[in-house]
């Protein structure tokens, strides 16, 4: 039993090495033919549409009522200790550096990290890959770079948008179930919120877009097993580019610390 338990965790440290290595050099081959011809920039508008535009009203949903949901938990609980009016601040400091960035996201790895892996697994699947090989052209050119510079594009966009509806939720719970007078709950965002936080929030995520963007290609040109491989390459797409994002933001904030608050 000690056996099969060490193989197995011995096989899973072997594949996940394995998946790193490989998304590594996926990345460095991007880098090498990110400034080659030819170039694509109708793929990259497209790819934007795709993963920014289409994923709008997901993002904003989520934020909206992730900050009415933090500003009633916030507001109810500092009630009791008299604490209400350090509901502004609390809520938009956590919404523009932490809450914001990071579940827009997770929203886009679910999404968009989903329909990329089985996207290009499908066109892996059925020899689309290997045709566009045939005919002289790079599928890391015309497949992967549009998809990863759109979602470098798109996610800090989103971020924004997201950012500026939560705050938005917020200050609707704020006014309507905790009593506060919604030109004192703008004046303390705006007194609290810095261009530091600002640029820690949206900064998070050109790292997230490329993590996401980065793992979605590389699971689904890797895949294997057939048509039955797409689906799995998916949930692991998923599951990989969203633990990325919270593992990448515990360091991010630690270095965006460093750099900008001891700076």
């Amino acid at each position: 039993m000690i056996g099969s338990f060490t193989s197995a965790v011995g096989g899973r440290i072997s594949q996940f090495t394995q998946n790193l290595g490989g998304a590594w050099l996926l990345f460095l081959q991007v880098l090498r033919d990110l400034g080659t011809r030819p170039v694509y920039p109708r793929l990259v508008i497209e790819q934007i549409y795709q993963i920014g535009v289409r994923s709008t009203g997901l993002v904003l949903i989520t934020a909206a009522f992730t900050g009415m949901v933090m500003a009633l938990q916030f507001g109810l609980s500092l009630e009791k200790f008299g604490g209400k009016l350090y509901v502004p601040k609390i809520v938009s400091l956590s919404i523009i550096r932490e809450i914001g960035p990071v579940f827009c996201s997770l929203m886009l790895a679910a999404r968009v990290g989903a329909g990329i892996a089985s996207e290009i697994a499908s066109m892996v699947v059925t020899q689309q890959i290997d045709a566009i090989r045939v005919l002289g052209t790079s599928p890391i050119k015309r497949i992967v770079i549009p998809r990863i510079l759109a979602c470098i594009i798109a996610l800090p966009m989103l971020c924004v948008l997201g950012n500026l509806v939560g705050v938005l939720g917020a200050l609707v719970v704020g006014v309507a179930e905790l009593g506060l007078d919604p030109f004192f709950f703008y004046q303390k965002v705006v007194s609290t919120i810095t261009l530091v936080d600002l640029l820690t929030g949206v900064g998070k995520t050109f790292f997230f877009a490329l993590s996401i963007s980065l793992t979605a290609c590389y699971f689904g040109l890797n895949v294997k097993g057939g048509t039955q491989g797409v689906g799995l390459t998916t949930t692991m797409a998923v599951v990989v580019s969203s633990m990325s994002v919270l593992i990448s933001d515990f360091f991010l904030t630690k270095l965006f610390f460093v750099l900008f608050e001891k700076g």
